[in-house]
């Protein structure tokens, strides 16, 4: 684990962003950054001085992102964890008088990937009771805050690492990030047009037996029930689903109609 950090070359932005955390006081916190850094496709932890890492307190709270404290890279300066950086950005929210003017998380974002098509970057966090002093700021070209409630605007570590990450990947998938999922397509194709036509032949039929249309005197039902069923975009699935259940509404008239011309079922009981 005990690594420098380095150059990392990636067909991703998102490959070339390193989080930084500065004198993190807590193993579990350096878990949890972890694995917020791994739901919004972020691999690059860098940590600087770290209390205890090592540890299994930052393995639990990974869950499942211990690959990320596997490869981190511990930093005995902070030079040492930027080295090889084209842009770095101190995540504060004090607002300081020396140092870069403060971009919020969202608008920080679009520069943030622009500056990682251009090279590795980096994503400075403080430690979690006293932030990032003063000096360290001024190691970074830029400052990023996450606009909270200014009454109460504390964030736990881990938590501003999601938030910070959340707005990089939104940013990098413009606004509308992949949907990956382990669950089977609801969806179906399309209908083509032979079959949809069928559909309503089948419809029409069944609508004429039932006695609900009048083919002497339609109306405007039929051109109705389309314009209803072309705003659906019927899929393979759906007209199928249709289909039987016209099937099962003729089974069910041809029973009706059979019992009703039997001779046992006429006359007095």
């Amino acid at each position: 684990m005990n690594r420098a950090a380095g150059s990392h070359s990636s067909g991703s932005p998102l490959d070339r962003i390193r989080v930084v955390l500065s004198h993190p006081s807590h193993p579990g916190n350096i878990g949890a950054a972890a694995r917020a850094m791994k739901t919004m496709g972020l691999s690059r932890l860098s940590l600087v001085n770290p209390k205890c890492f090592p540890d299994p307190q930052a393995v639990a709270r990974a869950a499942d992102a211990d690959d990320i404290l596997a490869r981190a890279a511990v930093c005995a300066t902070l030079d040492q964890a930027l080295a090889g950086t084209v842009q770095a950005y101190a995540l504060s929210a004090r607002q300081r008088n020396l140092g870069p003017a403060a971009m919020p998380a969202r608008a920080a974002a679009a520069e943030i990937l622009a500056s990682a098509d251009q090279g590795e970057v980096a994503l400075l966090f403080g430690n979690e009771t006293a932030g990032l002093s003063n000096a360290e700021v001024q190691r970074c070209q830029r400052t990023v805050f996450i606009p909270a409630n200014p009454q109460y605007s504390s964030l736990n570590l881990a938590s501003a690492v999601q938030l910070v990450c959340y707005e990089l990947r939104l940013a990098t998938f413009a606004g509308r990030p992949p949907v990956v999922t382990r669950t089977v397509p609801f969806a179906s194709p399309l209908a083509p047009h032979q079959d949809v036509e069928r559909f309503y032949q089948h419809l029409e039929r069944v609508m004429v037996s039932s006695g609900f249309l009048d083919p002497r005197r339609p109306r405007r039902l039929l051109p109705k029930l389309r314009r209803l069923f072309a705003r659906a975009d019927l899929e393979v699935d759906e007209i199928n689903i249709l289909r039987g259940l016209l099937d099962a509404v003729e089974r069910q008239s041809c029973r009706l109609g059979e019992a009703s011309d039997d001779p046992e079922n006429s006359g007095p009981k």
